[in-house]
């Protein structure tokens, strides 16, 4: 018999939109948690849990980190493992033009990516900045290294490569929007990522949630989510797509 179950884990600590940076509390902290099984003549498994925490250190300082973690697995069989560290430390973030520095980890299990880590800098524009509704861009610049299983990739000039080094500019959008008088709430998070080196080395990634407020600390959530890679080891498609379903639990 097949059987089809939307899986979800709540736990104290949730909160359905991204942190904004820019808020006048001084700690705030969220973990999100989705996720999709089907058992029967077809076995799939997919998990993804996001976490967001910032503090202030010092004065009118911010720091950030948003932390993600993504699992498939069809047919007892692991399809992906993906860990991404983001990290941000905000400068007088009240304002509506404020620098930062950034460092990024990240792996991952089907692209074969054994580390990648980048650091560097910038600066953020709030377009938008009201207590439930708000937007912001940024742009930065980076330094970026990646280590991979392999030597073989889609693009031959990378071939015999393990390593590939590169400056990148990045702009970042992201936002949340509280729509139809509450009952909706739309949040976005995404970025594209171009070297300043190499016209074909670049990336994006578009991150969406959806929620639907049930009791003032809980909502329903649909998150869909869309990456983009120009180099991969070959026969790896560059783009990937994860759709879950979950709860989310506020705690302010």
């Amino acid at each position: 018999m097949r059987k089809l179950l939307f899986c979800t884990l709540i736990f104290p600590l949730v909160l359905l939109a991204q942190i904004n940076e820019s808020d006048t509390l001084n700690f705030k902290a969220k973990l999100a948690l989705t996720g999709f099984w089907q058992g029967g003549n077809v076995e799939t498994l997919i998990f993804r849990a996001k976490s967001d925490l910032s503090f202030k250190p010092w004065g009118n300082t911010v720091f950030k980190t948003q932390n993600s973690y993504v699992y498939q697995e069809f047919g007892k069989e692991k399809a992906d493992e993906d860990i991404l560290s983001l990290n941000f430390l905000y400068f007088n973030p009240k304002r509506k033009i404020y620098p930062l520095l950034l460092g990024f980890v990240s792996t991952n299990f089907r692209r074969e990516i054994n580390l990648r880590y980048l650091f560097g800098g910038g600066v953020t524009f709030q377009l938008l900045n009201k207590k439930k509704n708000w937007l912001k861009m940024s742009l930065s610049s980076e330094y970026e290294r990646t280590n991979f299983k392999e030597t073989s990739f889609n693009t031959i000039r990378y071939n015999g490569e393990k390593s590939i080094n590169t400056l990148r500019g990045t702009i970042w959008l992201n936002g949340r929007y509280e729509l139809v008088k509450n009952k909706m709430i739309l949040t976005h998070e995404s970025y594209f990522q171009p070297s300043l080196i190499r016209g074909d080395n670049y990336r994006w990634q578009a991150d969406f949630g959806l929620e639907f407020p049930i009791w003032k600390f809980l909502n329903i959530k649909a998150n869909y989510l869309h990456t983009f890679e120009s180099i991969v080891v070959s026969d790896q498609k560059e783009e990937d797509q994860f759709l879950t379903l979950g709860f989310t639990l506020k705690t302010f």
